[in-house]
């Protein structure tokens, strides 16, 4: 078995964790009174359960930690594997590397955990949206200071001042990132299914690249939401809450930092344009985030309270049901993402240039689509018609627009 089959298998793994868990709290989380009620601007007429969170971090763990416990307990010559057709490799290289990342790794699982917990406390009881920034912000800190090797472009370091800038830099894109996914888990299975694209692009990206470590990690994420998204998708049964859309935002955010998007032996001078890919993968989040956040702000209002200004509702306003409208930004986000995938194999700066020009066309649709007036309804109407950017109430005859449903609690969105 190849090592590329052997990571792609770890997704696996973790879907059946997640798939089960998910399952398990649809059953376990009503009991315990950790359900999403409706009301406000929330579409569904029941208590739907929360806790897709937990599964997805589970989904996500305990195969980081069933591994780590193999490479420091046994010895690599039990687990030889075949990484060509017709030769056979012992892992003794990986086991070393594992090894000597444990450290890391677990901080970053502690980090994980504590951003885990963080969003439990907030889908419970709602907390302050500055608390919740602050805590996300010290968590992220702390990971990136801990961690030596979680760096985002070291190149634009001062002399003199060490890793100041690339570690608030790191810091200020993790914490965008994270807060970027709470922000899209405004409609089923959009968060989750926007992070899952991304997430596959990535792993493709590191795979191809021969970035092994990242990518085992990636596999195992997407495993994870996959497993949930089964039961998230329109209609969904079980919300993830805080306590998954954080922690997504906070792996994609620190994984995306260890890709370095170059090919092997390929130093930064030869391909600059590539490391900017992240970007391009994660462009409908970090969009939304940031007209989103504009819109709030241009009004006088904070930025971290939830409205209806998001893309999705835009969608929704403009007619489109919201499956198709999730639908619609799984497209769009794939059509970024594959980009992003040839990016670290391009030779030249003019089709690097070409792949952003083709990224920036993609969001241009998108703010078309936002700004459009609806078919066959007077400009002059659209005051009426266009409640995501006004606020008011939708009209009878365009029920759609209901907003969707944004989870108890929930201030950073």
């Amino acid at each position: 078995m190849s090592i590329t089959l052997s990571i792609l298998a770890l997704t696996l793994l973790s879907l059946a964790i997640s798939w089960i868990a998910t399952l398990a709290m649809k059953r376990i989380a009503p009991r315990l009174g950790f359900v999403d009620k409706p009301g406000g601007r929330k579409i569904h007429a029941n208590p739907r359960p929360l806790g897709g969170g937990v599964a997805i971090f589970l989904g996500f763990t305990l195969p980081v930690l069933a591994g780590l416990a193999v490479v420091h307990f046994t010895e690599p010559s039990n687990f030889a594997i075949a990484l060509t057709k017709g030769h056979t490799n012992y892992l003794g290289a990986y086991w070393s590397g594992i090894r000597d990342r444990t450290p890391m790794v677990l901080g970053m699982l502690l980090a994980v955990f504590v951003m885990h917990v963080l969003g439990l406390f907030d889908d419970r009881k709602a907390l302050g949206p500055y608390f919740k920034l602050f805590v996300q912000l010290s968590v992220i800190a702390a990971l990136v200071l801990a961690s030596r090797d979680l760096r985002a472009f070291r190149f634009l370091n001062v002399p003199g001042t060490g890793d100041l800038v690339s570690i608030i830099v790191t810091i200020l894109w993790i914490g965008a990132i994270t807060n970027a996914f709470n922000f899209l888990d405004n409609m089923d299975g959009l968060s989750s299914g926007v992070a899952a694209v991304c997430t596959a692009a990535f792993l493709i990206t590191t795979l191809l690249i021969h970035q092994w470590f990242v990518a085992a990690a990636l596999a195992l994420l997407l495993g994870a939401l996959l497993g949930f998204l089964c039961f998230n998708f329109s209609p969904a049964t079980i919300f993830m809450g805080d306590s998954g859309s954080l922690l997504i935002g906070l792996i994609l955010g620190s994984l995306t930092v260890r890709t370095t998007a170059l090919r092997p032996g390929e130093h930064f001078g030869a391909g600059w344009y590539s490391v900017f890919a992240p970007v391009i993968v994660l462009a409908v989040p970090l969009y939304d985030l940031i007209v989103v956040s504009v819109i709030r702000i241009s009004r006088g209002k904070s930025p971290f309270i939830g409205d209806t200004n998001h893309f999705s509702h835009r969608l929704v306003g403009r007619g489109m049901s919201r499956r198709t409208a999730v639908l619609c930004l799984y497209l769009i986000s794939a059509a970024t993402a594959s980009a992003a995938i040839v990016l670290p194999h391009v030779q030249s700066t003019f089709i690097a240039v070409v792949i952003f020009a083709q990224t920036l066309l993609i969001l241009g649709v998108v703010m078309l689509l936002e700004q459009h007036p609806l078919p066959g309804v007077p400009e002059t109407a659209q005051v009426q018609a266009q409640p995501p950017e006004i606020g008011t109430t939708p009209p009878p005859s365009i029920p759609s627009s209901t907003p969707a449903r944004i989870a108890t609690g929930s201030t950073i969105r």
